[in-house]
């Protein structure tokens, strides 16, 4: 399908270009923010493991539990094995 014949202004091109660059810096800083975040939350959540292993006398089969729980609650999430957990704990 092609595209009507238009006349656009003598500026277009750089316009396109600068907006193009734009989007593609927006979109690489949410991908950054995004990961970031994701590293926040698994070093917090394995800073709580921590917190209540030491606490509350926490062993394997609570965090086999609150894998099966989080993967349920989220189930369009990975990375909640108890694997990576553990791999949280270790982190934090």
């Amino acid at each position: 399908m092609n595209r009507p014949a238009i006349t656009v202004p003598a500026d277009y091109a750089n316009w396109l270009t600068d907006l193009k660059q734009r989007i593609r810096g927006a979109r690489q800083r949410a991908v950054l923010a995004a990961n970031e975040e994701q590293i926040r939350l698994c070093h917090g959540i394995g800073m709580d493991i921590l917190d209540r292993q030491r606490r509350q006398g926490w062993g394997a089969k609570v965090i086999d539990r609150l894998s099966a729980d989080l993967r349920q609650a989220f189930p369009d999430m990975k990375g909640f094995s108890s694997r990576n957990l553990n791999y949280m704990k270790t982190f934090a």
